[in-house]
């Protein structure tokens, strides 16, 4: 912190900078730790207190006198005092397991933070920017991706674009568009609160906020799975299309290539009743080494198995596992990711 970098200064003019005095003792009693340390200036020798020891060996007190790594006061007459340069300790120090409000901020400085974006609703829980970089101080670097799945007012996602960090924040609250948008938005404007001065944010870059889509399927009044109504025909096929890892690239004069995965592979996704004939009519269409998926609400049963080129899945049926629908909110069933066993290692 700056608070820190302060305590460093440079009274003896060292070319290496900045620096610092450390102990030269060490609690722990080892006999190996008792030795003299000459005073350049004045030839004095200089021991460890009684019943204390140097906390380095003498082959390194050695060193350290060659490098000039002992300052002997400002008369040059001490006793000898280590440098600890801050030029070698920028990687940063094991932090602190209290973190003070004068180093992290605190929810006052939060709410202020906040209030500049949107003075009508200040969010009830937000956290300083300060807090939130030093946490990415610690546990990443530049260009790394942060996700907050829980953004709250935007914090997390400020303070990284304002790192260099890559960022997706994830909100299903209204604040999402009341306090992340415009929060960022200025963000990438240049605005200069929070941490903005002490990194030197002078704007940039930029976001895309999506919202999700309704629920594919909702249950009925009888507890059936249904295609939800708000589904037209275009957003249901292109659904359908990410949910079979398809690309939704419709063909501008087949209808029935509506997406693509691989040069020859296509997928199809209707509401209406699958007959033979209608079956029949897209495989005379088809060309030699093309493959079709059709995803649809019902089809006659001697459309199954019919043509080797096609594969037919009924809607909804081929979803119910693939994820939790007729769901708005967060409670969803978590479920742990699968872990790959490690293979044997070769001879």
């Amino acid at each position: 912190t700056d608070e820190m970098n302060a305590r460093y200064k440079n009274p003896d003019g060292d070319v290496r900078g900045l620096w610092k005095s450390g102990d030269v003792l060490v609690k722990s009693f080892s006999q190996s730790g008792v030795f003299p340390i000459i005073n350049p200036n004045t030839q004095e020798e200089f021991y460890p207190p009684k019943g204390s020891c140097y906390r380095f060996s003498e082959d390194s007190a050695k060193r350290y006198l060659k490098e000039n790594r002992f300052y002997f006061g400002k008369d040059g007459k001490g006793g000898p005092q280590l440098k600890r340069f801050l030029s070698e300790v920028q990687e940063g120090i094991v932090t602190k397991t209290i973190w003070l409000r004068t180093e992290v901020g605190d929810n006052q400085d939060a709410k202020k933070e906040v209030k500049v974006f949107n003075d009508d609703s200040i969010f009830s829980t937000p956290k300083p920017e300060r807090l939130i970089r030093r946490i990415l101080e610690l546990s990443t670097k530049p260009d790394d991706l942060i996700l907050d799945s829980f953004l709250g007012s935007g914090t997390t996602a400020a303070v990284a674009h304002k790192m260099g960090r890559k960022w997706i924040g994830i909100e299903l609250g209204e604040h999402a568009k009341t306090h992340c948008y415009p929060r960022l938005k200025q963000v990438v404007d240049g605005e200069q609160g929070g941490i903005s001065k002490a990194v030197n944010w002078q704007g940039g870059g930029g976001f895309k906020f999506y919202t999700l889509a309704p629920s594919l399927l909702n249950q009925d009044q009888y507890g059936n799975w249904i295609i939800s109504k708000e589904y037209n025909p275009q957003m249901l096929a292109a659904a359908m299309a990410k949910q079979e890892g398809f690309r939704y690239q419709p063909h501008q004069h087949i209808y029935w290539k509506q997406g693509q995965s691989a040069e020859q592979d296509f997928i199809f996704t209707t509401t209406q009743f699958l007959t033979v004939e209608s079956l029949d009519r897209i495989h005379n269409e088809m060309q030699t080494g093309e493959t079709l998926l059709i995803c649809c609400k019902a089809f006659q049963q001697d459309c199954k198995n019919k043509f080797p080129e096609i594969t037919i899945k009924k809607i909804p049926q081929m979803l119910y596992k693939r994820c939790e629908f007729g769901k708005d909110d967060y409670s969803l069933n978590i479920v742990n990711m699968p872990v790959k066993e490690a293979s044997a290692e070769q001879p």
